[in-house]
């Protein structure tokens, strides 16, 4: 069984109410109902903060506690955190960037991603299928 940690940031868990036009009408524990419905040999662990110490302590605990992969969804910390992008290139476990709304097609500010150099691989834009599409490559490469 595949150990995945899924880590949001900043403002994600107004997800289903929030800017809906752009992220959705789902709450994040309506996603992760349907996620370890569609991966049920996956051991999926779900962690939320508005609060860069936090996910940074998030990256490291994942990686020091034995997961196989983290899906990562750092927000605006993409955009604005050097430390939480060298938590990403300091962990010994593939961490995949996602982002629900496609950012290319979004500000100019928000097309930069201090995360996605260290990052496995970015998806960005499919809504929060964007998460699916993380786990079942790291399912399917560690």
């Amino acid at each position: 069984m595949k150990k995945i940690v899924i880590i949001n940031g900043p403002n994600l868990n107004l997800l289903g109410s929030r800017e809906t036009v752009l992220y959705g009408k789902e709450s994040f524990d309506d996603v992760m109902v349907k996620l370890r419905m569609d991966f049920p040999k996956a051991d999926l662990s779900y962690i939320q903060s508005n609060k860069e110490s936090d996910i940074i302590e998030a990256l490291h605990d994942a990686s020091a506690n034995g997961a196989d992969g983290i899906v990562l969804n750092p927000a605006a910390f993409t955009h604005t955190s050097l430390a939480v992008a060298d938590a990403v290139a300091a962990v010994s476990v593939p961490v995949v960037e996602v982002h629900i709304s496609n950012v290319f097609a979004r500000e100019p500010f928000r097309q930069q991603s201090f995360v996605s150099r260290y990052a496995a691989g970015v998806i960005t834009g499919f809504g929060v299928k964007g998460y699916a599409l993380a786990i079942n490559f790291l399912c399917d490469s560690t």
